[in-house]
């Protein structure tokens, strides 16, 4: 399917320029599905950085989603179209729930990736050998049907 080639693209060309002029590249639905599986790769890494030792993990990871907030709340309040508006502003209101799910983490003194309050989020990946989206939640794993979520 086309929105699974564009999805597959921008995922791979995510993190090559700043997220938010990579944003513009892409319609809607595909910057917030790659803004998901992206986030889920990330929290994972900082988990794997968690159990090697390095205590701040979360709370650098953290520091960074706030930063990327505050990126998109200065393109907010700049002219822009109706759609990239409307498409930031949508991703304002993810990246505010991921950022308040990391902070809970880190208030919980989580110690690794299994703990409850991560496995109960929408965690989206991208499955190499299927070539598609995944959506995991506890034990639960659903295709991705590239339909809008926005």
């Amino acid at each position: 399917s086309t929105l699974k080639s564009v999805l597959q693209d921008a995922l791979q060309n995510y993190d090559e320029k700043s997220r938010h002029q990579w944003l513009f590249n892409y319609c809607a639905q595909i910057v917030l599905v790659a803004s998901q599986v992206w986030w889920t790769t990330e929290v994972n890494q900082a988990f794997e950085r968690l159990e090697d030792g390095a205590e701040n993990a979360l709370k650098d990871y953290n520091k960074k989603q706030q930063e990327r907030l505050d990126q998109l709340t200065t393109l907010v309040q700049g002219e822009l179209e109706k759609g990239d508006r409307t498409k930031i502003i949508t991703l304002i209101t993810i990246d505010v729930h991921a950022r308040d799910v990391i902070a809970k983490l880190i208030q919980e003194k989580v110690e690794n990736s299994m703990c409850f309050s991560w496995q109960s989020q929408l965690r989206y990946s991208w499955d190499e050998d299927r070539t598609t989206c995944i959506i995991n939640i506890a034990d639960a794993e659903f295709l991705y049907g590239y339909e809008f979520i926005g």
